[in-house]
């Protein structure tokens, strides 16, 4: 019964479909339960919400993703799908700050400039405040200098940068070296996320970390508060 639920979530992600109202790309599935309705049914049934971001929300997207690199998919698609998942985490987000006991660290997170992508980053932030950490976004094209800025005045354990863009990665680059050249680099834990990033390209950087999805965020910082406890 979960599997058929998440299922349907995936399905209507694709469709971008985020209430029963919503035509879909399929017009036969008018009137069938959307994103925001299946969300609220899996959660009902005790579906952890792991599962639904994971194999229903981010893996829906991920296949919109690759429909429009192949330009079977086109912006109003992408936006659709998108807005479809903004709302779903909108009722998630209660769930996954739930657990917010205790404050496990300072996590600052940032669209680099020249982006305007938000849903990974977002995902990312929701996670990390339900996992216990103390989470700014600094939302979407953040200046370079405004993120130094931040580091310098809030002092922030960790760093999240996001790219979505081959064009705005190399953003990424510059604010780690404008980190270096203000004596703050050794302040933070920086880690890397977003379609155009690699494990690969993080090390060449000279990040502390590359992070697929938000799940993993979580477990590379659990994984350096470990390490920085013993």
């Amino acid at each position: 019964m979960s599997e058929d639920i998440i299922a349907k979530i995936k399905e209507n992600v694709i469709q971008g479909r985020k209430t029963k109202d919503d035509e879909g790309i399929d017009e036969e599935m008018t009137g069938k339960p959307g994103v925001l309705e299946l969300t609220q049914e899996a959660l009902d049934k005790n579906i952890p919400t792991e599962a639904i971001i994971k194999q229903g929300l981010t893996a829906g997207m991920d296949v919109v993703g690759k429909k429009f690199a192949a330009k079977e998919f086109f912006i109003p698609d992408m936006l659709a799908s998108a807005e479809a998942v903004g709302a779903a985490m909108d009722v998630l987000k209660p769930h996954l700050e739930a657990a917010n006991a205790e404050t496990k660290g300072k996590f600052a997170i940032a669209t680099v400039k020249g982006d305007i992508h938000d849903i990974g980053k977002n995902i990312v932030a929701i996670l990390l405040k339900g996992s216990g950490y103390q989470v700014y976004d600094l939302g979407i094209d953040v200046p370079t200098e405004k993120i130094v800025e931040f580091v310098r005045q809030e002092k922030p354990d960790y760093l999240g940068l996001s790219a979505l863009l081959t064009t705005t990665m190399v953003v990424m680059k510059e604010v780690i070296d404008a980190l270096k050249e203000n004596q703050l680099r050794d302040k933070v834990k920086i880690l890397l996320g977003g379609a155009a990033v690699s494990e690969e390209y993080a090390k060449e950087i000279g990040a502390d970390a590359y992070c697929a999805d938000g799940f993993e965020a979580v477990r590379v910082l659990d994984a350096i508060r470990k390490a920085r406890a013993n």
